[in-house]
């Protein structure tokens, strides 16, 4: 199996680098690049840089930097910059959680998203913390154990967030859906050196759907989540409703 991995914290990032090593061990593996931004890029989200100009920078074996987005770096690794075609993407592991309305923003989720509509199998995985990567480790193997026999759709990607507990601390695995959050708390303003005004973006609210069966909910209460999440946008309920009005 040829396996590109990409991520939204930066090549040198201590997920990624765990998910590098542990490939490398698995006997089924042929074939594994990294390609991973140069810095942390969370919470780019989709975005693709069109009006500069993109660089790829090796480091050792199979490693390499990209000057740019996840999105960048997944679309160069696939795409035509490396003679390179994987049979799966792993995006990850991310040093903290992507549940809920937080996929739209997430680097992490985005990567796998562009390996997705690059037409490769994708996965994001998060761990909601940044110390117990080796639970995170375990549960990928997991899925990947049961990856074969799966037949994930065109259209799907598969979104895991793992607790950030010891390994003999994690409860099990629990098939979920999206949470929902209350919207953002209010910027923060500030004034700078010379007197001008600044703002940072104020933290997250708090989740307004962590019911059971809810990624948040499964990680609260020490279950690792994994959501399939579905790429096509389109409201097929809305569009059967808005059908008699627009189409002839």
């Amino acid at each position: 199996m040829k396996i590109l991995i990409s991520n939204d914290d930066g090549f040198d990032s201590p997920g990624i680098r765990i998910l590098h090593e542990c490939l490398l061990g698995l006997d089924y593996h042929s074939e594994i690049k990294v390609v991973a931004p140069d810095r942390n890029r969370s919470a780019a989200s989709n975005s693709l840089t069109l009006l500069n100009p993109l660089r790829i920078k090796e480091h050792g074996h199979d490693i390499y930097s990209v000057n740019g987005t996840p999105t960048d770096c997944v679309h160069l690794g696939i795409n035509g910059a490396l003679d390179f075609q994987p049979d799966l993407v792993i995006s990850g592991i991310n040093d903290g959680a992507n549940m809920g309305d937080d996929v739209l923003y997430s680097g992490t989720v985005a990567a796998a998203t562009e390996g997705r509509f690059l037409g490769k199998p994708s996965i994001a995985i998060s761990l909601c913390g940044k110390q117990h990567f080796e639970t995170a480790i375990h549960v990928l193997k997991q899925f990947l154990e049961s990856y074969a026999g799966l037949n994930i759709a065109h259209n799907t990607i598969i979104n895991i967030n793992v607790p950030d507990v010891p390994l003999h601390a994690l409860k099990g695995v629990k098939l979920t859906r999206l949470g929902q959050r209350h919207r953002s708390e209010p910027v923060v303003k500030e004034i700078d050196p010379r007197g001008g005004e600044i703002y940072w973006v104020g933290p997250a609210g708090k989740a307004s759907d962590a019911s059971e069966g809810t990624d948040f909910y499964a990680v609260e209460q020490g279950y690792a989540s994994i959501t399939p999440l579905k790429i096509d946008l389109t409201d097929y309920k809305m569009h059967e409703q808005l059908k008699g009005l627009f189409d002839e």
